[in-house]
């Protein structure tokens, strides 16, 4: 799916039935649902990627994308739009300039090659980085380039080739997240994606090929990342997908299941003691675990099934839902080693979480197990930026227009009725439209005067090896830190490996959220990268490290990005009833307010619609010219051109009879 070029951006049309501004997973949900029953859409984002700040990015695209984050606004020159402004209209103007992304600093902490080059593409600036604990300049030049395509970053060539069907739609299996079926936790990225696999081991120049144990025990530098830069899909956002959640069951209801794999999380980590541990996540694990005591596994048992089930006991916990969960534990005389477990790595909700609350996320937990694999976890292949760009082709596949860098500069207000009539676009075109939906970054400071935001705070790392070690050198995991002391969050950690086609062979790629506390992200996140990763700017010291079972920091990313999740829509001032505003990503593990909130915006637009039908395969499709003429099928009777079949077919079989007459005679 491509995007409409920018010199054809003056050849779209003037009228929409919904002009939606910004490529982020709710507006993309949004737009795929109004073009699937038939509505006019015209989708536009101010960045030359999909996704806004759910995007994923190679190494150097993310380069490009921290280098624009760092830039100081600039003014750029649009077309007047007053002109297109009548008496009895008044504009809203809108940003151009995302500003949803602060505090960013970056760190190397392995060997650095000025002269190496991202194999195939892109150019990276190496003096983004530094090999000491300080911040990057801000004044340091961007590269040239743009920041990577949304239709090529992310996608192996040979197998977008296969998956590519007539008219830029994908036959992948549409069944492959199908109600009952299994994804294996065997699957490596050889088996899906052979090319990348085994490009990690090619001879890149005159020298002899290596050995994979000659590649295994070779350092990894920044050299060989930059060089490898189109391996790695870096998220902006961290999120695990439930097996049984909402995003899920909504792939699967409208079929977009269709443009993209998954994989299940092979485990679920804790951090209690001082040390990082395995959480049981079945029966089998519970009984075999040796990080309980019977006692202890017995109680589990009994609670979690109490869990299963809890509105069918309600005398059990009514007393007690205005006490937080992690005080009815105790009150369930839960000894402290299972607190965490359910608390930290089972409910996974914060400690000031009611008892409802609790109890409503672990049976959650508890109906997403076993539905696609051992634990109920699933992650989207290429990275979670795969997802909105899965809606967003859906979207196209019924019609809806693409415009990438390309922003509107107002909303175009009737005076009398107060509601939105037009927008303008960065062009000077104005584009008459019912409904608009914008992304609340690109809402101005007049708008958003009255609104209090809160932040997210972000650390991106490149480690060498997992932060447990397994049999596997391919396990995906995800580990919750407990917060140290009170009014702080707790940390959520996941760990993903090169089978995700996330990071390249022999390296991980480690995401850490929590809600902001302090004034950067550093400073909230550092203490627990410390705590749980050896980090030194020199590789050869890592043989005279203390602890040489702690996995080391190659490179590092903080950032605070802003969170909108909790605005409600009163707050934002001046808009009028007819536009909608969706907001970026909050710190939550799953994507459920991203749903429900396009859901609800769809729902309040066209409330006699159903929400993202089922599209139908491609196979399914039947086109106006293999169809039988509608009359014809209804009557029976023939029509003109079955006639001049009917009579051709007649004329054939005379002639032969005819030739079988002269024959006998």
């Amino acid at each position: 799916m491509t995007a409409r070029p920018a010199k054809m951006a003056d050849d779209l049309p003037s009228e929409f039935e919904i002009v939606i501004l910004g490529t982020g997973l709710p507006e993309s949900i949004i737009a795929s649902a109004c073009s699937r029953i038939g509505q006019r859409v015209l989708h536009v984002d101010e960045r030359n990627y999909y996704g806004g700040n759910w995007a994923s990015f190679t190494f150097s695209g993310l380069q490009t994308w921290i280098t624009d984050n760092k830039k100081e606004d600039i003014t750029s020159e649009v077309a007047s739009y007053t002109d297109h402004i009548s008496a009895n209209e008044k504009c809203i103007l809108l940003n151009n300039k995302n500003k949803t992304i602060q505090n960013i600093e970056v760190f190397s902490y392995s060997g650095e090659d000025s002269d190496v080059e991202e194999s195939g593409a892109l150019h990276v600036n190496p003096a983004l980085l530094t090999t000491d604990v300080t911040t990057i300049d801000p004044t340091i030049e961007a590269p040239s380039q743009k920041g990577p395509s949304a239709d090529n970053h992310c996608k192996n060539p040979q197998k977008q080739e296969e998956k590519n069907g007539p008219g830029g739609t994908e036959n992948a299996d549409p069944n492959l997240l199908a109600e009952g079926d299994h994804l294996s936790d065997e699957t490596t990225s050889t088996d899906s994606c052979p090319v990348l696999e085994s490009s990690d081991t090619a001879d890149t120049g005159p020298s002899s090929p290596q050995t994979n144990d000659q590649i295994a025990s070779t350092p990894v530098t920044y050299s060989h990342i930059v060089k490898e830069g189109r391996r790695f899909n870096i998220d902006l956002v961290s999120k695990f997908l439930y097996s049984r959640g909402m995003l899920i069951n909504l792939l699967i209801k409208s079929n977009v299941s269709r443009y993209t794999e998954f994989k299940n999380i092979t485990r679920i980590l804790t951090y209690y003691d001082g040390k990082i541990e395995q959480v049981p996540c079945s029966r089998a694990d519970v009984f075999a675990s040796k990080q309980l005591s019977m006692v202890e596994k017995r109680i589990l048992m009994k609670f979690l099934t109490f869990c299963a089930d809890y509105e069918q006991h309600v005398e059990e916990y009514e007393d007690h839902k205005e006490s937080t969960f992690s005080e009815f534990l105790k009150v369930k005389r839960l000894t402290p080693n299972l607190q965490h477990f359910i608390l930290y790595s089972i409910a996974m909700v914060s400690t000031t979480a009611n008892t409802e609350d609790g109890l409503k996320a672990t049976q959650h937990f508890l109906r997403c197990l076993g539905c696609y694999g051992n634990t109920p976890f699933l992650f989207p292949l290429y990275g979670l930026g795969e997802l909105p760009q899965c809606f967003c082709r859906m979207c196209a596949v019924f019609g809806g227009i693409y415009c990438l860098h390309h922003s509107l500069q107002c909303l175009v207000v009737d005076a009398d009725s107060n509601q939105c009539k037009a927008v303008i676009d960065s062009r000077g075109k104005r584009i008459s439209c019912n409904y608009v939906v914008v992304e609340d970054s690109y809402l101005s400071t007049d708008v958003c005067a009255n609104v209090c935001y809160k932040q997210i705070s972000r650390a991106i790392l490149i480690t060498n090896r997992s932060v447990l070690k397994a049999d596997s050198d391919q396990q995906i995991s995800v580990l919750t830190v407990p917060p140290e002391a009170d009014g702080q969050h707790s940390i959520l950690v996941t760990e993903l490996c090169s089978s995700t086609m996330t990071c390249m062979k022999n390296t991980y790629l480690v995401h850490l959220t929590c809600p902001s506390t302090k004034t950067t992200a550093k400073e909230d996140l550092e203490p627990v990268v410390q705590k749980l990763f050896t980090v030194n700017t020199e590789p050869e010291k890592d043989s005279e490290d203390e602890d040489l079972e702690k996995p080391r920091v190659l490179w590092a990313l903080y950032f605070n990005m802003r969170d909108s999740s909790g605005i409600d829509r009163q707050c934002y001032v001046g808009l009028p009833d007819n536009v909608h505003v969706c907001s970026g990503p909050d710190p939550s593990f799953g994507n459920d307010r991203a749903i429900q909130q396009a859901e609800n915006i769809f729902s309040t637009l066209y409330p006699t619609e159903e929400f993202c039908p089922p599209a139908p395969n491609p196979e399914d499709i039947i086109y106006d010219s293999e169809c039988p003429p509608q009359d014809a099928a209804d009557s029976g009777t023939p029509t003109e051109s079955k006639d001049e079949t009917s009579t051709e077919s007649e004329t054939i079989l005379e002639a032969a009879e005819d030739l079988k007459e002269q024959k006998e005679e």
